[in-house]
């Protein structure tokens, strides 16, 4: 009987230390992911600026006499007519550039006639052309004390002549600087 305790006895202290020693299950070990690092921008080439261009004396004095030209630029009527055409409209466009970029400027317009007509006839018609230019300014912002008119009739003829190209060279309004023109910007 001994024995078979002894077996039983053996026999349960073999399993114990076989249990105890058993194999855990095997994890399989975690892969180590190296750090990845984050890609890498290749370098950003500045895009050369391009030098501001500078105007030579020369090419600002040209601007400034086609601005000066701009603002002096004649219109033209149709006979015995006050009403802007659409090359004068186009005109006063571009004196109206001018006039809002030099706030400091004051001009004269000057009504004139051809020979057709009495001195008094002519005159009124002058002025109404006058009128009517400086109405197209005012009407875009330009202040009414910046602009006078005056009207001359038939008394200073651009174009001498009896002809209907003399006499439609004669129908105009004339432009001219009063104050500001020595510090004239071009717009």
């Amino acid at each position: 009987m001994l024995s078979v305790t002894r077996l039983t006895l053996v026999f349960a202290a073999t399993s114990l230390v076989l249990g105890a020693c058993r194999k855990k299950p095997a994890v399989a070990p975690q892969a180590q992911v190296a750090p990845v690092a984050p890609p890498v921008a290749e370098p950003t080439r500045a895009t050369p600026i391009a030098p501001v261009a500078r105007d030579t004396m020369e090419e600002y004095r040209t601007k400034l006499a086609a601005t000066r030209a701009r603002l002096l630029e004649t219109i033209y009527f149709e006979y015995d007519a006050d009403e802007l055409r659409d090359d004068a409209k186009a005109s006063l466009d571009a004196k109206l550039a001018v006039l809002n970029g030099n706030p400091g400027l004051t001009i004269r317009i000057s009504g004139h006639c051809d020979e057709r007509g009495s001195d008094e006839y002519n005159i009124a018609l002058g002025r109404r052309r006058a009128e009517a230019a400086k109405q197209y300014l005012t009407d875009r912002g330009i202040d009414a004390s910046r602009i006078e008119t005056s009207s001359f009739g038939r008394e200073r003829p651009a174009v001498q002549g009896t002809s209907e190209e003399s006499w439609s060279r004669n129908r105009r309004d004339e432009f001219e600087i009063l104050a500001g023109g020595d510090q004239l910007r071009a717009p």
